[in-house]
C-alpha cells in the first residue's frame, strides 16, 4: 500500500515527505492508522546524529492510531481498537523482562537500533530502495506497521492526543518520579528542563504529593505551563541557578533533581543541587559518546545517589492504562502541555518551534 511519510535522508537536513510503500503486516505485527503524533526531541536526535542510526529514516515514536489491519497470531489487539505506542517493545522472556526491567530488554534492542522489526527486516521502501524503522515504529507516516509488542490498547474516551503523549513523555517523566524513585509526600524536587519530560516529571511529582516542585528552564514562558501541570516555583537557568535553590530550600538543597533534557553540563548542575542523602535522577537522554563529570568524593562523601530512568522504568503494559486513568480522573493535567497542533506537512516547522521552546508539546495531527 502507500502512504505518506516523514524521511530523513541524511544528517542535518529538513525532513522530507513523500509517498512511500509500505508492506502488510507479517506475523505478530500490526497496521496502524496514525491519528496524533508528538513532536518529541528524541526524533530530533537522529537529525543531529546525536543518536547513531542507519538511514534513510523515517522518525517519530510518540504515537496513536487505530488499528486497521492485524497479522498473524496477533492476540493483544483487534480492528479498530485505540491503541498508544510503545517504543521500546520487550519479548516478556529475557532476563530484564522477567525481573522487572521490560524496557531493557534484551532480546529486542539491538534489532529496534540498527532500524528494523522483530524479524531483522523493514516494511517501508521508495522507489524500491528499503526505508529504516525508528523504534520499530516510524509513525511520522499516515500508517505504520509496528510490532503488536508496541501495541497498547487505549479507552475511547481519553483523546488521541493525549494517548500519544502517554506513549514517551507522560511514560518518561511521570514514570521516573512514581517508579524510577519514589517521590513522597513533603519531599522538595527540581526539574531541570520544561519540554515534554519535564513537564511530565513535574505531574508525576504533584500526584505524588511533592511539597514544593522547582521547574528550571532558559526560557522565560515555559512558566506558565510548568505552573499549570504542578510547578510551585519557577527558575530561569543560569550562573546563579545553584544559589537561587539554595535560598528557598533553607540552604541544603533539593531532595529529588531531575535533569530531563540530556545535556552533561545540567546533569553536573543537577548534581550540585541536590542536598546530601538526596538523589539525582537522569532521564534525558545525552548525546552518545558524550561524558558527564561528578565528584568521586562529593558522591561519597555527601551520600548522593544518582540513578539513570531509562522510559520512567516502565511497564508499559501497566503504566499506559494507568496514566490514562489518572488523566480521566484530573490527576494528570497532560492536556494542559499541549501547546499546538500541525499537519505532517508542517514537520520542520514543527520541531523548529520546538528547538525555539515554544510552548509545551507539539502535536502532529493526521
Amino acid at each position: 500500500m502507500k502512504t505518506r511519510a516523514a524521511i530523513l535522508y541524511d544528517l542535518n537536513t529538513p525532513f522530507k515527505i513523500s509517498e512511500i510503500d509500505l508492506q502488510i503486516p507479517k506475523e505478530n505485527e500490526v497496521l496502524v492508522k496514525m491519528t496524533a503524533v508528538g513532536v518529541c526531541h528524541s526524533d530530533w536526535h537522529l537529525f543531529t546524529g546525536d543518536t547513531t542510526h542507519s538511514l534513510p529514516v523515517v522518525p517519530g515514536h510518540e504515537g496513536c492510531g487505530k488499528v486497521e489491519e492485524i497479522g498473524k497470531n496477533v492476540t493483544r489487539v483487534k480492528k479498530g481498537d485505540k491503541i498508544a505506542l510503545n517504543w521500546a517493545p520487550n519479548c516478556g522472556k529475557c532476563f530484564y523482562c522477567m525481573h522487572s526491567r521490560p524496557s531493557l530488554c534484551e532480546a529486542y534492542t539491538d534489532l529496534i537500533w540498527d532500524g528494523f522489526l522483530m524479524d531483522g527486516t523493514t516494511r517501508m521502501s521508495i522507489d524500491g530502495k528499503l526505508l529504516y524503522h525508528y523504534c520499530a515504529l516510524s509513525c511520522l507516516s499516515e500508517y505504520a506497521v509496528v510490532p503488536e509488542a508496541s501495541c497498547v490498547k487505549m479507552p475511547n474516551e481519553i483523546p488521541d492526543d493525549v494517548a500519544a503523549l502517554i506513549g514517551c513523555a507522560v511514560t518518561t517523566g511521570v514514570g521516573s518520579a512514581l517508579n524510577t524513585v519514589q517521590i513522597s509526600k513533603d519531599d522538595t524536587v527540581a526539574v531541570l528542563g520544561a519540554g515534554g519530560v519535564g513537564l511530565s516529571t513535574i505531574m508525576g511529582a504533584a500526584y505524588a504529593g511533592a511539597s514544593q516542585i522547582i521547574s528550571i528552564d532558559i526560557v522565560p514562558e515555559k512558566e506558565i505551563v510548568a505552573r499549570n501541570v504542578g510547578a510551585t516555583d519557577f527558575l530561569l537557568s543560569d550562573q546563579d541557578t545553584i544559589k537561587q535553590i539554595k535560598s528557598i530550600t533553607n540552604n541544603r538543597g533539593v531532595d529529588y533533581a531531575f535533569e530531563a533534557v540530556g545535556i552533561p553540563r545540567l546533569q553536573e548542575l543537577a548534581f550540585e543541587i541536590v542536598r546530601p542523602g538526596g538523589t539525582l535522577v537522569l532521564s534525558g537522554i545525552t548525546p552518545m559518546g558524550s561524558e558527564t563529570n561528578f565528584s568521586g568524593a562529593v558522591l561519597t562523601r555527601q551520600e548522593k545517589t544518582v540513578k539513570g530512568s531509562y522510559y520512567g522504568t516502565s511497564d508499559t503494559s501497566r503504566d499506559f492504562r494507568k496514566y490514562a486513568d489518572l488523566f480521566v480522573a484530573g490527576e494528570l493535567p497532560i492536556d494542559k502541555m499541549i501547546s499546538r497542533s500541525y499537519d505532517l506537512d508542517q514537520v520542520n516547522e514543527a520541531y523548529k518551534d520546538m528547538l525555539a521552546g515554544k510552548g509545551g508539546r507539539g502535536i502532529i495531527r493526521f
